[in-house]
């Protein structure tokens, strides 16, 4: 499972008529492994609920999500596993398929609901208009299998 995590000042999505929006959070682009297991589940979810990567007082990174009351965006991108390794079109042979990535991405979108006041989510396999606000610019990537 990998995560590319953006800390914004806000973010949105557009799929035709459906628009969902966040302010002061995460962007959240979300890629499904073909092997991704229930550990890896796990372990993205908590590291996602305890990163601290919002500046207190003093300037450094020591703040949660929910110690800012921040806000998640949360979008399904299959994209983040391919692969250019010896080429120049990517392969996406290590995503998961439809099935298995939808129903992680759904459990990760209903656990952060739980315990952040405000999720959002993109619309999974659908062709999206994702605008966002870098702040910082801060990015930080999580991968499961690494």
């Amino acid at each position: 499972m990998r995560a590319v995590i953006q800390r914004v000042t806000k973010a949105s999505v557009t799929v035709g008529d459906y628009h969902r929006s966040i302010g002061l959070g995460y962007l959240i682009l979300l890629g499904i492994h073909i092997d991704d297991t229930a550990d890896d589940y796990d372990y993205m979810l908590k590291k996602i609920q305890a990163l601290r990567i919002f500046e207190d007082a003093d300037g450094k990174m020591n703040l949660s999500l929910s110690q800012v009351n921040g806000s998640i965006l949360l979008i399904s991108q299959f994209t983040l596993l391919g692969s250019v390794k010896g080429n120049n079109r990517p392969s996406f042979t290590t995503s998961a398929k439809p099935d298995k990535a939808l129903a992680y991405v759904e459990l990760m979108y209903k656990d952060l609901k739980k315990v952040f006041p405000t999720v959002e989510q993109g619309k999974f396999g659908e062709d999206m208009t994702i605008e966002l606000v870098n702040q910082g610019p801060v990015t930080i990537i999580i991968d499961t299998k690494e």
